[in-house]
């Protein structure tokens, strides 16, 4: 496909997904400029990122470092916000943290430490969320494990970003279960976020839902809905 159709076709998909962002936000009695598409690039090529900045979306998602890094360093001449989605294993996070803007799957104490270390190595403050387990596979030995902290974890773990010296909390993250109805722990992750809100009021972010599952999610509150095939397209397999 040529760069000419590949922009058309992007921009038909984002036409599409901004109506469906707005009929939910409606019927949730939300405002669309609640909601925050995070464009998830994963797999794709630079020229897809550059095809939606031109189009208006300014958050973009990775959820490797191998391909996260060199992506950023090739798109620094646009103003995005690029978000680290993924899990991230501890020995990873200074690198992470030399070019994400936000990570949104801070799981545990050993992370955010390393975390924090590594964006005061680099000069720079990032933004965190806490990912919140809401299926029991949080543990990363975990086969088909999605991370995640436990909820009862959530509000000391938030604590922990909130005290870090480079790291400023921005709120919650998480995955629905696969195979599930997404509206119950939906409910129960806007139950945590709000155990967190008591303590940090200014962790507002809410990132929840993807494609297969957004607005169910902005019926729940999200603020940052992750996209990646309702965008772009059904992906290719890594190989």
């Amino acid at each position: 496909m040529s760069q000419a159709g590949r922009r058309e076709q992007l921009q038909a998909n984002l036409a599409s997904v901004r109506e469906r962002v707005a009929a939910a936000a409606a019927a949730a009695g939300r405002d669309t400029t609640e909601v925050t598409i995070v464009a998830i690039t994963k797999t794709r090529p630079v020229s897809d990122v550059r095809h939606l900045a031109e189009l208006g979306i300014d958050h973009v998602g990775e959820n490797r470092h191998q391909e996260a890094e060199p992506k950023v360093r090739q798109c620094a001449d646009l103003a995005l916000t690029w978000h680290f989605v993924g899990q991230l294993q501890r020995n990873k996070a200074a690198a992470v943290a030399r070019y994400a803007d936000v990570v949104e799957s801070a799981d545990r104490p050993a992370l955010v430490t390393a975390l924090d270390r590594g964006a005061g190595g680099a000069g720079r403050r990032i933004g965190v969320c806490v990912q919140v387990d809401l299926d029991g596979s949080g543990d990363p030995g975990t086969v088909g494990a999605r991370g995640g902290a436990h909820p009862e974890d959530v509000v000391a773990l938030a604590d922990q970003v909130a005290g870090c010296d480079w790291l400023d909390l921005l709120g919650v993250m998480a995955v629905a279960p696969l195979g599930q109805d997404p509206r119950e722990p939906f409910a129960r992750l806007s139950d945590v976020h709000d155990q967190v809100l008591g303590r940090h009021p200014g962790a507002t972010m809410r990132s929840a839902g993807m494609s297969g599952d957004f607005e169910a999610a902005i019926a729940a509150g999200a603020t940052h809905i992750r996209l990646g095939s309702v965008l772009l397209g059904q992906r290719e397999a890594l190989k």
